[in-house]
């Protein structure tokens, strides 16, 4: 039986990591060098901090915990200069629609993101009021492949991790889903999300009952 679904924001509700590669790249660039579009997705789902730490090992950089607080603390305010520019219109194709319809069914909503700025951004898009629980990076020790940002969303909910399912665009959050007994979709494309029971490239064409039947058939299946 599945009664909640858990999603994880970026990539799957809005797609806000081009702001985070600005805003890291900006960071990178004023310590010296530089990083690419193909480096920033490996940062897909990881904590503030824990991305700082690759990007410094990257640069080749080292610096005091002191300094590099001061560093993931302006990257923060810049990266929320373009997130305060959000609107309704940033929210990704068919997410508010599955939302909506998940409402409709009486299935329970959570949101499961590493972000702490992540309740700020739903505010910006108008969808704050369609979740029943938010755990985001400030209620979490640690993050993702750990799967305590959606086990806290499963018990937040009242509901046992194996009547939920799990909605990540990224392989840590996939498996984060996975390790806490989880059905997890994949929004993206198979060779990437090889872990995920589902994959589909947005949830503009998937609906509860096609959920559902993806479930009962894993089950079938032993899994």
């Amino acid at each position: 039986m599945i009664n909640a679904f858990l999603f994880d924001l970026d990539g799957v509700l809005v797609d806000t990591a081009v702001f985070h590669y600005q805003a890291w790249r900006r960071m990178a660039n004023s310590l010296g060098f530089d990083f690419t579009h193909e480096f920033n997705e490996t940062l897909k789902g990881i904590s503030r901090m824990d991305s700082l730490d690759r990007i410094l090992a990257l640069g080749g950089v080292t610096l005091s915990d002191e300094k590099k607080l001061e560093l993931a603390a302006q990257k923060n305010e810049w990266y929320l200069e373009l997130v305060s520019q959000m609107t309704p219109d940033d929210i990704l194709p068919g997410a508010l629609g599955f939302l909506e319809q998940t409402k409709r069914a009486g299935i329970r909503v959570a949101l499961g993101s590493v972000s702490k700025n992540a309740p700020l951004i739903l505010e910006r898009v108008g969808i704050t009021h369609l979740f029943d629980a938010l755990i985001d990076g400030s209620k979490i020790t640690n993050s993702k492949p750990d799967p305590e940002v959606f086990l806290k969303g499963a018990a937040e909910l009242n509901v046992a991790p194996a009547e939920c399912i799990v909605f990540e665009d990224a392989v840590a959050g996939v498996e984060a889903a996975k390790r806490g007994g989880m059905f997890a979709v994949g929004i993206g494309t198979p060779d990437v999300l090889t872990e995920a029971d589902l994959v589909v490239p947005n949830l503009e064409h998937l609906t509860i009952p096609e959920l559902r039947a993806a479930v009962d058939r894993a089950q079938g299946l032993g899994y």
